[in-house]
């Protein structure tokens, strides 16, 4: 047993690496197009719709876990951008990482990979817009973020690569962690229990993994390899959607630093938001 685990690691972890690797470094090269100035600019724009196409763009083009969208936010909002669109992009942001979409469609399929980035987008617009609407934008506090800097990334084959390394420094950590875990529960959970306990449409399944992906802080890069093995297993879609989707975006270490930014009544409404994102994208899936 403890080869088939050792064996299973081993395949799924250099899989992941060979993937994560070519995929970090083409993404990396192909920054040095982006005009970072122009789309700040026009996110300051009064135009709603090409400041929301904006967000978007500058949220799948900047692969930032859920914490690392802070000290942006602060940043945007210093440079009075509208509020909705900045909520836009601070729930797109951790969960429209190009690389781990990439992956995901390697992995689990290029309909869930696109399925998962249409249902995602959609409701990061419609819940920042909403909670704009429902005037939370006097919720926010004057804060100053020091030390944030703006990256200029120019087109070098040789920066491309130094920014591959350094993402494999911060992320490869955690995709060990998810290739051992899946191969952990592919060797030992029983099948049966699997699909017999999580792989029924029963609607409660998917809040609750929603509720749970929260604390548990499980990075894409990380369930990525473990959803593929809890759907071999038997998982149903919804729950593993809804897993992944809260524990990308959100954590309790960002809820920490949007306390700071953020009045509570505001960081209330940014989990519920987050916790219903995983929940209806879950419902979703079942239906896809």
């Amino acid at each position: 047993m403890f080869l088939n685990i050792l064996q299973s690691f081993l395949s799924i972890a250099l899989e992941l690496t060979l993937l994560f690797v070519l995929i970090s470094f083409v993404i990396n090269l192909v920054q040095g197009f982006i005009p970072y100035d122009k789309l700040k600019y026009y996110l300051s724009g009064k135009n709603s719709v090409l400041g929301i196409i904006v967000a978007i763009a500058l949220a799948f083009i900047t692969p930032f876990c859920s914490c690392s969208t802070i000290p942006v936010v602060v940043n945007l909002l210093h440079k009075n951008v509208r509020f909705g669109i900045v909520m836009i992009f601070l729930f797109a942001s951790p969960v429209l990482d190009p690389t781990i979409i990439t992956l995901m469609g390697a992995i689990l399929g290029v309909k869930v990979a696109i399925a998962y980035t249409v249902i995602t987008t959609i409701l990061s617009i419609v819940i920042g817009l909403v909670l704009e609407r429902l005037g939370f934008s006097k919720s926010v506090k004057k804060v100053t973020m020091m030390g944030f800097e703006e990256s200029h990334q120019k087109f070098s084959l040789k920066s491309a690569w130094k920014e591959t390394v350094n993402l494999m420094k911060s992320v490869y950590v955690y995709l060990i962690l998810g290739a051992a875990i899946g191969s952990v529960i592919h060797g030992l959970v029983p099948t049966k229990w699997i699909s017999s306990t999580f792989g029924g449409s029963s609607w409660w399944l998917v809040p609750i993994a929603a509720i749970i992906g929260i604390p548990l802080y499980i990075r894409l890069s990380t369930m990525i390899p473990l959803s593929q093995i809890l759907i071999v297993k038997g998982m149903a879609m919804g729950p593993v959607m809804a897993l992944m989707i809260s524990s990308a975006g959100a954590s309790l270490p960002e809820l920490t630093l949007l306390h700071s930014i953020f009045e509570k009544k505001l960081v209330t409404a940014f989990v519920l938001s987050v916790i219903s994102m995983a929940t209806i994208s879950g419902f979703l899936f079942y239906i896809i």
